[in-house]
């Protein structure tokens, strides 16, 4: 698998995992919150803080009819329809500069989702050094091939998306010139449950579509990035608030800077603990290094007598012969008086001792 590189930071294989955190509409329509954000999440370890990059009238029709109406069993129910829910958590175009600059400043990197195709060009105009593709926007074709064509690497989210979907998404990029693709794992439930994250589902990610991974976690707690990390995560993006009372749109399934700051320790522990293949004992275990077996005399045996399993014993402490020459010496006469607690070698037989 090839590693990526988003602004300065090189993620992939061997790297540290990149951890987003996605602002989204937790700025409340402040551009003050939005950038006491940026400084929370520097402060929390975030890599990378994303955007979302869309309007209402992007995004949506202002219309009124039962398809454009907020289903009673969502979180989001009382905005009524989905324009007043997006015009109520886009982010205004016009503060993405800043942003942008802000981020930058704090040595994170930063992008964002363009939701159409004009949104596309408008972060090209930018320079963002990557695009995120959302997941209800991977059946969006003709919006996949625009930000196939900005030659950026793409990180692609799949929760609301079968395999044919990702299937043609991927193929889409790849045939109009992108070839620098993270897939992200993503359960689009909003917190999402547990038992519907399919982490296992990364792992064949890496297998079937030969890309790096990552998990788009919308769950509670840390306990599923930290996971994903296990099973080999590159990319790790998460909602992010700073101040759950404060309400926004996404508020009530976001991380604050606590446990953002939590979050990241976890996975940076989690990175230390998988280390890398590895087959030489540890420094901090070479001290028990003695508590291996070895050959020892376990009884005073005069010049001339037969080693046995009376007399020749596999034990504690490692510092006699290896016992793998165990066998081979049973039967063979010593050539000098041994005392009990001596350490078994080869020179106390005149036979040659061959293992294999």
């Amino acid at each position: 698998m090839m590693n990526i590189k988003i602004g300065e930071r090189v993620i992939g294989e061997g790297c540290p995992t990149f951890v987003i955190a996605e602002m989204s509409a937790n700025h409340a329509g402040s551009f003050e919150n939005a950038i006491a954000l940026i400084d929370a999440a520097k402060r929390a370890g975030a890599d990378a803080v994303k955007l979302q990059t869309y309007r209402a009238d992007t995004i949506t029709l202002d219309c009124h009819t039962a398809d454009f109406l907020i289903p009673q069993s969502s979180p989001w129910a009382d905005r009524g329809n989905m324009f007043a829910l997006y015009q109520e958590a886009y982010t205004p175009w016009h503060w993405h500069d800043a942003l942008f600059k802000h981020i930058k400043s704090l040595g994170m990197e930063y992008f964002s989702a363009p939701f159409d195709l004009t949104a596309v060009d408008f972060l090209a105009d930018l320079d963002v050094p990557a695009y995120k593709i959302a997941s209800p926007e991977i059946t969006d074709i003709p919006l996949i091939k625009k930000i196939a064509s900005k030659k950026k690497p793409v990180i692609l989210s799949t929760g609301i998306a079968e395999q044919h979907d990702i299937d043609l998404a991927i193929a889409t990029l790849r045939n109009n010139g992108c070839h620098e693709i993270v897939i992200l794992k993503c359960s689009t439930a909003y917190p999402a449950p547990l038992e519907e994250c399919n982490l296992n589902t990364m792992v064949d990610f890496i297998k079937r579509y030969q890309c790096l991974t990552g998990i788009s976690d919308h769950t509670l707690g840390d306990l599923v990035p930290t996971a994903a990390v296990a099973l080999g995560a590159s990319v790790v993006e998460k909602h992010f608030v700073l101040d759950k009372q404060v309400s926004s749109a996404d508020s009530f399934f976001s991380l604050d800077e606590q446990e953002f700051t939590r979050l990241v320790k976890t996975i940076r522990q989690t990175e230390e603990l998988l280390g890398k293949v590895s087959y030489d004992i540890t420094t901090s275990a070479q001290k028990n290094i003695a508590g291996r077996r070895s050959l020892y005399i376990a009884k005073d045996l005069k010049k001339g007598e037969t080693l046995s399993a009376e007399n020749l014993k596999s034990i504690r402490p490692s510092f006699g012969l290896h016992p793998k020459y165990y066998e081979a010496l049973l039967g063979k006469k010593v050539n000098q008086d041994l005392k009990k607690g001596d350490r078994a070698s080869l020179l106390i037989v005149d036979e040659k001792i061959k293992v294999l």
